[in-house]
């Protein structure tokens, strides 16, 4: 059987003090307390046959509760994250609001073992955040999408 595959987008734009990405962080009990790790592009999940770009934009708007932007897409190719999962990027320059976000939601049991289900955000809050920050905060497997866009945008001058 092959294994899960994710596709999302990562927003980006120019500063002052340069370029700035936009990052979701985990919604639920899991993520609650955490801040470096924690963090992700907002993406999700997909199955074949249906491609990873639809996805990517599917899931953009599930996440945020919002249209994806319209722009000029940036491939940022695939990264295998550390429990397998395929994960597959787009970027595009977007000024979002974070105010605007309107997160979807899913249930689990919580707390574990009690039988109680409970609704959460899919995130609960995305922010703007520069190289230094972003690296910290976003999950490990999904760093090289940073370094990536960068070469891509310095290589486009």
């Amino acid at each position: 059987m092959a294994g899960k595959r994710s596709a999302g987008l990562l927003l980006y734009r120019g500063t002052a003090n340069g370029v700035e990405v936009l990052l979701a962080h985990m919604g639920g009990p899991l993520w609650a307390r955490r801040d470096a790790g924690a963090w992700s592009v907002p993406k999700g999940e997909y199955v074949p046959p249906e491609e990873a770009w639809d996805a990517a934009r599917r899931e953009f708007e599930e996440e945020l509760g919002i249209p994806p932007p319209e722009g000029r897409y940036l491939p940022l190719g695939e990264a295998r994250q550390s429990g397998g999962k395929v994960v597959t990027v787009w970027a595009v320059e977007s000024d979002l609001d974070p105010e605007r976000v309107v997160p979807g939601t899913f249930e689990m049991e919580w707390p574990r073992g009690s039988g109680v289900l409970g609704t959460f955000p899919e995130i609960d809050r995305v922010a703007w955040c520069g190289p230094h920050a972003a690296r910290a905060r976003l999950v490990t497997g999904q760093r090289v999408f940073l370094e990536r866009l960068a070469e891509r945008l310095a290589a486009e001058g």
